[in-house]
């Protein structure tokens, strides 16, 4: 790192000076880069007075506020925060019905992190990502964050029919996962419809095929939506598998496609017109959920 005049410097050891010695824990400001001799500099004391010191004589006091924090416990270690996952599942293609010989699985989850740890100075990761195993694992308190913005892949972790690991605290979740359900989930799925559609569409443009896969996707999002508006409960499992691989597979010309999808799109809304749902998720019950299990009373991680 090259140091700029300005920057501001504690000593590590005596530095003697014109009028004396400056003790170790000083801080100075340097105010030259000195070329000779090689790797000194020139400070300035709150005093007033200069002297000459190595780079080794001193550390930066940036640094010195954040070595602490830099250096992060063994409870943030990786290893030590997957003991405390409190639930995990499988989504995707094999949680849809959409699953292929070939199909790769994929696996999301919670980790709720030590209360002790919560209240520290170090903040828990927000999410632990496995590439190589497929997997994403969300801290707690950011999950329901998630959920209660009403995330389309967020929700399907609390509904996936394919659960691997859920201790106590998971399954008071489950119990309360309705209260994350409201009319907030027309707004973000088609969100993420239009996002995806836009896409498309960008495509077509240049001549180009769209992404089946996405379109695919956007057919079974738009399903999810209708079921939760119209049911209050969220399904992944398709019913229209056959279909759908069908377009993952590119065998539908996209104007079928797209008039699936127009057909689909007009009800969602009307499904979102009618809907009994709330107008927003029911985020006292979240947060009552998230203060017992941080409390340990509700078995998971404290």
């Amino acid at each position: 790192m090259v140091l700029q005049k300005g920057t501001r410097i504690v000593l590590r050891t005596e530095v003697p000076a014109a009028t004396g010695v400056f003790p170790a824990g000083t801080v100075a400001e340097v105010v030259l880069v000195q070329e000779d001799p090689p790797d000194s500099f020139r400070v300035r004391f709150v005093n007033g007075h200069e002297a000459v010191v190595q780079r080794s004589e001193f550390v930066l006091l940036a640094e010195m506020k954040s070595h602490d924090l830099a250096n992060l416990p063994s409870e943030l270690s990786e290893s030590h925060l997957r003991e405390h996952v409190i639930y995990r599942c499988v989504v995707g293609s094999r949680a849809y019905g959409l699953d292929t010989p070939d199909s790769d699985t994929d696996y999301r989850g919670i980790y709720q992190a030590p209360t002790d740890l919560v209240l520290s100075l170090y903040d828990p990761p927000p999410q632990l990502e496995n590439d190589a195993a497929q997997e994403c694992l969300w801290e707690l308190k950011k999950f329901l964050v998630l959920a209660l913005k009403a995330n389309p892949n967020v929700l399907e972790v609390l509904y996936s029919p394919i659960v691997e690991v859920a201790k106590p605290a998971a399954q008071a979740l489950l119990r309360i996962r309705s209260a994350f359900l409201s009319k907030l989930v027309y707004q973000t799925f088609n969100g993420y419809v239009i996002s995806q559609f836009k896409k498309m569409m960008r495509s077509k443009e240049v001549k180009q095929d769209p992404n089946w896969r996405h379109a695919m996707h956007l057919i079974r999002l738009l399903e999810s939506g209708i079921t939760i508006l119209e049911t209050g409960e969220l399904r992944l499992q398709t019913q229209h598998r056959d279909e759908l691989l069908e377009i993952r597979s590119g065998d539908w010309p996209w104007e079928r496609v797209d008039r699936w999808r127009q057909e689909l799109h007009a009800r969602f809304d009307d499904a979102y017109a009618a809907t009994e749902l709330p107008d927003r998720p029911d985020f006292h019950a979240v947060n009552e959920f998230l203060v017992r299990a941080r409390r340990g009373e509700l078995g998971g991680a404290s």
